[in-house]
């Protein structure tokens, strides 16, 4: 079993162990804690494996320019229900597993509500997402929802660690720096090796970090006021939701945030 979530595991365990699980499951909490690893292998422990496990998450994750991707789409969900259609090849459950579900689209959706109110046999839909609020009501109602936090006992990703490590250290230095450097920053990130939610992530820690020294009335930078802070928070959420769920070019979306600071 994963570290941590000892206490979901052993709730679905039971459900399992006394035939009682439910159709679909709506695992809620931060990134980066082993939601979608955990449906992985409390799937495995229930038997289903290759090719009873699906696994869906948005087309194009790494598209430099979001492309057309960025989302799960209509015929991604359709997939599934083909998938649902047809008898266990392990004679065990039939499992899927929506990684990021908030990042349907409406049309997605729309179609996955079918899949949720006419559930087929022994299967079961785990929707795994950070921003569940983003999902239709009519979806989430449907789901048993479980709520996953932080273990104090999760691993430590240190290769993760050092990339926020330079990302902080980079976003120090802009910080300071003029418009073209500024620029000239964004210009060298190659986004088809980062993505730029990691870069907002580690941007909105800096200064959420920082509004709370400020308002507990430590010294920190006399740069920026209260306001200043939460009307840059606030804008930088406005950037990371239109890069999560449109179109959105990253470098012009970085710009942007950039240039409030």
């Amino acid at each position: 079993m994963l570290v941590g979530h000892k206490k979901q595991w052993e709730f679905l365990k039971s459900k399992f162990e006394n035939n009682q699980l439910s159709h679909a499951y709506l695992f809620e909490g931060p990134e980066g804690i082993g939601k979608k690893l955990f449906a992985k292998e409390f799937s495995e422990f229930i038997g289903c494996k290759f090719p009873d496990l699906k696994i869906l998450s948005e087309e194009n994750k790494k598209d430099p320019l979001f492309g057309d991707g960025g989302e799960i789409k209509i015929s991604q969900i359709r997939e599934v229900q083909n998938f649902l259609n047809y008898k266990s090849y392990n004679g065990s459950y039939k499992i899927v597993i929506i990684d990021d579900a908030e990042k349907m689209n409406q049309e997605a959706q729309s179609c996955f509500l079918k899949t949720l109110e006419e559930p087929k046999g022994r299967t079961v839909l785990f929707l795994i997402s950070s921003k569940p609020d983003m999902l239709l009501e009519t979806i989430s109602s449907r789901c048993q929802t479980l709520k996953f936090s932080k273990p104090k006992d999760l691993p430590i990703d240190k290769e993760k660690q050092e990339i926020d490590k330079k990302i902080l250290n980079d976003l120090v230095i802009i910080a300071n720096s003029s418009f073209a450097d500024r620029f000239k920053y964004v210009k060298s990130i190659d986004f088809t090796k980062q993505d730029p939610l990691e870069i907002l992530k580690v941007f909105q820690k800096y200064f959420r970090n920082m509004l709370l020294q400020k308002i507990a009335g430590e010294k920190t930078s006399d740069k920026y006021s209260v306001d200043n802070l939460k009307k840059i928070l606030n804008f930088s959420e406005e950037i990371s939701n239109k890069l999560t769920f449109t179109n959105a070019n990253p470098k012009l979306a970085l710009e942007l945030l950039l240039m409030e600071i």
